[in-house]
């Protein structure tokens, strides 16, 4: 075998997991999303900038006022998840990076001075950390429904008021529920993907 990790753990984190779009109301509790949360921190992003923050969307009240810019069926899927976590960018992280990249002091102004640029180096590594943690929503024995079919611009307005945060994804967590899993849909060979120079 080519990996260190077993068999099992490769079904749990890829081969048999798929976005859910039904889940039973077992809680998902602040313990597991914290355990989540810990475990895929340490996966890598640029300087350690560390960019993604996430939104816990439990109350009717939050969830009603979530739904009101999905897109189609989104709405319905994420009024039935246990809990839906927003997504966003934070467009201020570079003020944390003497925590989170004590080594170089002068990287935050040196590198992240633009609001374009931290625009765009924060939508990158918040997006590498959003894959990180549908995977550890997956290893801990959950299931994560990603869906993109949102007003963003009006899930910042109705969340992110002072306009600091820019939301890119919203994902549903829970236990999966009845008919929770479309069919498998192809994926690219390797050798369809990955060329060799």
């Amino acid at each position: 075998m080519s990996l260190a990790l077993d068999a099992a753990a490769q079904d749990l984190l890829f081969r048999e997991a798929q976005t859910a779009n039904t889940f039973t109301d077992e809680p998902v509790t602040d313990e597991q999303i914290q355990a989540i949360y810990d475990l895929v921190k340490f996966g890598p992003t640029a300087f350690n900038q560390s960019p993604l923050r996430i939104t816990l969307v439990r109350s009717q009240e939050a969830r009603q006022r979530l739904v009101t810019h999905a897109m189609g069926a989104n709405g319905p899927k994420t009024l039935g998840a246990p809990v839906t976590a927003i997504l966003s960018v934070d467009l201020d992280f570079h003020q944390k990076l003497p925590q989170l990249f004590p080594h170089a002091p002068g990287i935050k102004d040196a590198f992240f001075s633009e609001a374009a640029s931290r625009e765009t180096a924060g939508t990158q590594n918040a997006t590498l950390q959003a894959g990180y943690f549908i995977v550890g929503v997956r290893a801990a024995g959950l299931a994560a429904g990603p869906m993109t079919g949102f007003d963003f611009s009006g899930v910042d307005k109705e969340f992110f008021g002072d306009g600091k945060q820019k939301s890119f994804l919203v994902i549903n967590i829970g236990k999966p529920g009845t008919d929770a899993f479309s069919a498998r849909g192809p994926r690219l060979t390797f050798d369809e993907a990955v060329t060799a120079v």
